[in-house]
């Protein structure tokens, strides 16, 4: 390893990756340790610049341990899931050569030279918005290009895989499809992108955060409680969620929206009775996310035809796809009446994202929220239910990118000069 005239050096990379909700759920694992999943499911990227991972990653002779930050505090990278991704990437690594720092670094260095990590969510964390997806995402994609591993994409999906199942399906933008696969090393279980994000580029995403508090029960052990004690997770996994895919796919490529609403709606139900067919039973949605469901349910039944899809993960947040910006427009408005902000809120923080979606609906203050009128398809001898308060805030986004590298140094979360966080 040279060094620049004598001085020690720290090399440093760092990237921003998405993260990305099923439409057709993974949950259950057929091996715990290399996460392999019991059925294929497929995802849509969100659009970075309104959730994402930002990581910074360093190598230098002088880090005298593997050492990571998250949110701006230290965690032990002990785990087997960080340690399966290191020791996979420094197999890979290949020599790298910087001629300006005076650096060169070979690959049987990479087994001696320790790593520093930092890692910055903009969205919340352990909530049910896939942050570990993309964490474990953009942790592989950064430490991939520090170390100049030469895999193709796929590949690499492979071993983030092994950090965040989901994670997997980060590793691309637009709709990504995660291939169970059937080997028993896990080599053909990878994602694979069915269309980039400009391909069915008028949906738009208006995701209500009902909770940004931890969940009770971690994806990893709900899934692992749900294989052990759930009857119905089998048939869920040979004979629903394989014609399901075939037909997502077919719905994707044709921007079938009818279909794609339907598609995901049945199976973000499915999802969740099958958490519930766990014993003890596990609750990820609460009354806010069913008072959700409703409202999109009538409205949908009322047009005669879907206009919105909902999908929830493992955590009571919506994720709400509407086919067109109108649409979204429409409801976002239904939004704000079901569910206004408590009274001191300020609708420039309850509103976050793309607030275009908020002109579209003529909403341009707390004013215009308190005079919305009821939708047409609350009748109007029902006595109709407001939540304020209920809904912590809403992101207005879209389907986005897969992982970019960031060149910009004042985007980088480690001072290049120590490597440790800025």
């Amino acid at each position: 390893m040279a060094e620049e005239n004598g001085k020690k050096w720290v090399l440093m990379v760092t990237a921003q990756t998405p993260t990305n909700i099923a439409v057709i759920k993974y949950w259950g694992k057929r091996d715990e340790n290399l996460i392999l999943p019991i059925n294929d499911s497929i995802s849509v990227t969100l659009d970075p610049s309104h959730l994402c991972t930002t990581t910074s990653v360093a190598v230098s002779p002088d880090f005298t341990e593997d050492r990571m930050w998250l949110n701006g505090k230290e965690m032990s990278l002990l785990g087997g899931r960080y340690q399966n991704c290191l020791r996979e990437l420094r197999a890979r690594a290949s020599e790298v050569e910087d001629d300006e720092k005076g650096i060169k670094i070979t690959k049987k260095d990479w087994e001696k030279l320790h790593v520093h990590i930092a890692s910055y969510n903009n969205f919340p964390t352990a909530a049910g918005l896939a942050s570990s997806a993309a964490g474990f995402a953009c942790l592989v994609f950064s430490l991939a290009k520090l170390m100049n591993v030469k895999e193709d994409q796929s590949k690499l999906s492979a071993i983030a895989r092994q950090g965040s199942g989901s994670a997997c399906r980060s590793l691309y933008g637009g709709f990504v499809k995660w291939i169970m696969g059937k080997e028993e090393n896990g080599s053909d279980s990878v994602a694979v992108q069915l269309a980039d994000e400009k391909h069915w580029d008028d949906l738009v995403i208006i995701i209500a955060v009902v909770s940004s508090r931890q969940k009770e029960t971690s994806s990893t052990s709900g899934m692992r409680e749900t294989v052990e004690t759930s009857m119905l997770i089998q048939h869920r996994a040979k004979e629903v969620v394989p014609k399901r895919i075939v037909q997502m796919e077919e719905a994707i490529k044709n921007r079938d929206f009818p279909s794609f609403a339907r598609l995901s709606c049945a199976d973000s139900n499915q999802f969740h009775a099958v958490c519930l067919d766990t014993s003890p039973p596990i609750f990820y949605m609460n009354d806010t996310s069913h008072r959700i469901i409703s409202c999109v349910e009538k409205w949908n039944r009322f047009e005669g035809t879907p206009q919105v899809a909902y999908t929830f993960d493992a955590g009571p947040n919506a994720v709400l796809i509407a086919h067109n910006r109108k649409t979204a427009a429409s409801l976002l408005h239904r939004l704000l009446f079901h569910f206004p902000p408590s009274s001191d809120a300020d609708l420039n923080s309850y509103v976050i994202g793309d607030k275009t979606i908020l002109q579209d609906a003529g909403i341009q203050n707390m004013k215009d929220v308190q005079a919305l009128a009821p939708p047409p398809e609350i009748k109007d001898n029902i006595p109709t239910q407001k939540g304020q308060g209920d809904v912590s805030y809403f992101i207005c986004t879209r389907p986005g990118r897969g992982p970019v590298l960031l060149t910009d140094n004042t985007q980088a979360l480690l001072d290049p000069k120590t490597g440790l966080p800025k």
